[in-house]
């Protein structure tokens, strides 16, 4: 006797659970690689760039976030 396997159901659309990403910038904001401060919040507590789906950037907000980060990094503010 063969057993039949049974399906899942759909999963449904949430509509009501959908969470906004975290902005930490502003769409007008300007990075600077001497505030650290602000750049720490871009970074996990082992020194690690959060990616931009966690942090809520736009494309051109990452790439200036990670270019301060270097930077900032180089100077020897940042680990």
């Amino acid at each position: 006797m063969k057993k039949t396997a049974k399906r899942k159901p759909r999963r449904e659309a949430r509509t009501e659970d959908v969470r906004s990403r975290a902005r930490l910038l502003k769409a007008d904001q300007q990075v600077d690689y001497r505030d650290y401060e602000f750049l720490r919040k871009f970074m996990t507590e082992r020194g690690k760039i959060l990616p931009a789906r966690l942090t809520g950037a736009n494309a051109q907000q990452q790439r200036q976030v990670k270019r301060a980060i270097r930077r900032a990094r180089v100077m020897g503010l940042l680990p």
